[in-house]
This record gives C-alpha cells, structure tokens and sequence, in this order.
C-alpha cells in the first residue's frame, strides 16, 4: 500500500531553548522527519524553560521577542503561555465544560495531581476546541504533565490514535503513583525507551504488549565524533578552564540536571575519596543547577585538591555548545549515576566521542550500559562505590580505552538519530495503515 505524507501533532512539556532529553528527543525526530519530507508535523507547547515555571510564574520561560520563539530550526513552534491559576477547583470546572473530556474517565483525584505537575494551558485547550484540525496522529511526551491530558482530549475529538513517550522513570518512587498512572492507561500506544521500561510499564498499566513500541534514543553522531575535523568548531575545553599548568590532568565530566536523582550529589561526596588517591582530575558538571548542589560544592571547595568546573545552561548555547561537545571529547570519564533516566541521551553524546561511561545499575540503565564491556555501573547513591569505579578507569587507560572504543561502535551501528526517526515513522506509519483497515 502506498502511503501519503502523515500529519503528526506533537505536544511536548516544554521545547528549545529548553534543555532535557524529552524537547531534545521531539525536536530531532521532528527536524529529521521533516526534512526528509516524511512526515507534516505541527508543534504546539507551553512557553516553559525550566520545570519551575511549569507551576509557577518565578520559573524561566521564553518571551515572545525572545530567539526561538517562533521558530527553532526548520520547525515553526506555537507556544503558548501558562495559565498559573493557582484555584484547583476552577481549573477541574473548566475541564468538565470541555467537550468530550468526560470521555477520559479520568479520576478528579488524578486530574488533581496532573494539574498541580502542570503546565496548565487553557488557551491552548480553547484554541483545538475551536479550530477545524485534522491529523493522522498525535504524539505527547512526556509523563505525568499536563500536556497528556490534551492530547487525549485531541484525540477524542478527531478520533485519531494517542501516542505518549512517558520517559517512565520507574526507579523514582514518585513516578510510581498510581493515580498518576492512570493516564497512561488512556493513550492507543506508549512508546518505552528500553525492554526494561516497557516491561515495568506492562506490569504497571492496563496496557497490552501490542500497545508498547520500544524505540531507544539517539545522538548526532559526526556532531561529537567529528568534532575537531571542523575547523569552524576547534576550541579546546581544557585551554579555555584548566588553571595553568594543569592542563595534563584528568577530567571527569557530568552533564544533566545537578540534583539527588540523576546522581550529581553522590558524585560531589565521593569526590574526597577520589582525591585522597588522585590527586590531578577535574571534575566538570554541566547542567542546570540546585540548590542541595550549590550548597554542597561550597563544602566540598575547602578540601585544596579539588578542581571542580560548575557551568550552567546560561554558559552554553544550545545542544551542541562547542564548550559542551569539546568536554566530551576530551572527558576521560563521563559519570552520570543516575536513577531517573529511560535512556540516557548524554551516554550517547559520551560514547560517540569515545569516552567511557559510568551508569548507576538501577532502572532502565542496565540495558543501555554493558557492564564492563563499554561502561561501567555502580550502585545508585554509593559515594564509596562511584570513586572506586572512577579510579578503576583513572588508573587504568587500556580499560579506558577499550571501553569507550567499543560504546563509540555502538553509538554508530544502532543509536544515531536517523535510525531512530526512521524507526518512529514506520510505526506512524503502521498505526496509520491500521487505522486505514
């Protein structure tokens, strides 16, 4: 059967300049899908930069004379702005007036919840209301915010598929809630990032087997791997921050939001353990700052071995910040012992500049990293077990080296983003066939 160009609806939590893995995954597929002229994607998402704002008006979000705005890429982005009404039961007799709400079945217990996760967007809800709109899907990430809820109601009202990409961090108890759960429950199709997350997600929905496509996530690969054949992008991350005459010591870096869940306060105690045995590293964090965080680099900062370079997302400019590619090029160790990843994105970007890895061995990292064969894994929040396994790799460059070399083949073979766009239109396209039948 020969197919036309599907229209896809995509409704993320938030999009560029926003940094995670959930806006980066959307925006990759949406630019390649696009270009390659496989798929008419519209977007459409709260006007949110970080997940302050997706509840409260002191969080950072994009103005309308802001860069990115309208337009990231090739993509046109309509955002729109949240709504903090901060009345529960306002916004709960909103929803009911909505049509074809009443047809989600959702709890008020659960809508309660979503609503306090946000980002609450009214006018986005009136403007699909009103407008004449016809898609062949619509796609949501991710879980448990707000944006789910209207891409069910989207759906019911053109009786179109609903797919989420929850990015289901199982091994964070407060993902578990089963009233957040439930809404899962009411998409067509989730999308899981391993075997592990669609296994969990089997056990915690109603979901059958057919219901959970697994497709990982991807990396642009010649972005990192051919990052100093490009003339234009030669800079040198050691030159720009390591104090004179340091500039042959080893660097460990970490990149991801600074707090208890992705593993960044363990790295920082076990810090004192590391120095006690090797003394010429730096420990590079690259993320969005906390205040837990903050505060314990100040402790850490008194101990006078300590070499730690903090840089936040006000530093960089965008995904492929030639400061950001050029630490993980010449990182030694890229350590992110986190318990709340579905994938991990950032063990991608580290592999394809043939940098070894360090993952904690809990949730769905266990089938992203390969224990001893291109990374290694430690218990989450074991300060002794994260220094000794770095150590293991500072002290041994041949076990450094082979594993980096064999994550960077991989990367290559199996993760980069055209492969993983090529794989999420052919299931756009089987569930449009289906639907056809």
């Amino acid at each position: 059967m020969e197919f036309q160009k599907p229209k896809i609806l995509y409704l993320p939590t938030r999009y560029f300049p926003s940094i995670s893995g959930a806006e980066f995954y959307f925006q990759r597929i949406a630019e390649i899908l696009t270009e390659n002229k496989k798929c008419d994607i519209d977007i459409y998402t709260s006007n949110a930069i970080d997940f302050k704002a997706l509840r409260s008006p002191s969080g950072r979000s994009i103005k309308k004379n802001e860069k990115y705005y309208n337009k990231v890429n090739s993509m046109v982005i309509n955002r729109f702005p949240i709504n903090y009404e901060n009345s529960i039961s306002r916004k709960i007799q909103f929803l009911y007036q909505i049509e074809f709400f009443n047809e989600l079945n959702l709890s008020d217990i659960t809508l309660r919840k979503i609503l306090n996760n946000g980002p609450y967007l009214p006018n986005l809800i009136n403007f699909f209301s009103k407008k004449q709109i016809d898609y062949d899907i619509i796609h949501t990430t991710y879980y448990p915010y707000f944006n789910l809820i209207i891409a069910l109601l989207i759906g019911k009202k053109i009786d179109k598929p609903t797919i989420c990409t929850p990015f289901f961090h199982f091994s964070n108890p407060r993902y578990m809630d089963k009233d957040l759960i439930e809404v899962l429950n009411k998409f067509n199709y989730l999308i899981a990032c391993t075997n592990i997350e669609k296994r969990e997600l089997l056990k915690k929905t109603k979901l059958k087997e057919n219901q959970i496509k697994v497709i990982p996530m991807g990396v642009d690969y010649k972005r990192f791997s051919n990052f100093y054949k490009n003339k234009n992008a030669r800079i040198n991350f050691k030159n720009l921050f390591f104090k004179s005459g340091e500039k042959h010591y080893k660097m460990v870096l970490f990149c991801g939001y600074k707090n208890y869940e992705k593993g960044a306060l363990s790295i920082l105690k076990a810090l004192p353990l590391i120095y006690k045995r090797f003394k010429k590293v730096y420990f590079v964090f690259i993320g969005p700052p906390t205040k837990a965080f903050n505060a314990e680099v100040s402790k850490i900062r008194r101990n006078k071995y300590v070499r730690i370079i903090n840089l936040t997302p006000d530093n960089l400019d965008g995904y492929f910040d030639k400061k950001k590619v050029s630490a993980f090029k010449q990182a030694d160790i890229f350590l992110m012992p986190s318990r709340s990843d579905a994938f991990g994105i950032a063990f991608l970007e580290a592999w394809a500049s043939n940098t070894p890895v360090i993952g904690a061995n809990m949730g769905a990292t266990p089938e992203v990293i390969e224990n001893n064969k291109d990374g290694l894994l430690v218990e989450f929040d074991n300060p002794n077990d994260i220094a000794e396994k770095v150590l293991i790799l500072l002290e041994n460059p041949n076990l450094k080296k082979r594993l980096g070399k064999n994550g960077n083949k991989k990367v290559k073979s199996k993760f980069t983003w055209k492969k993983i766009a090529k794989k999420t239109h052919q299931f756009y396209q089987k569930l449009i066939s289906e639907e056809l039948l």
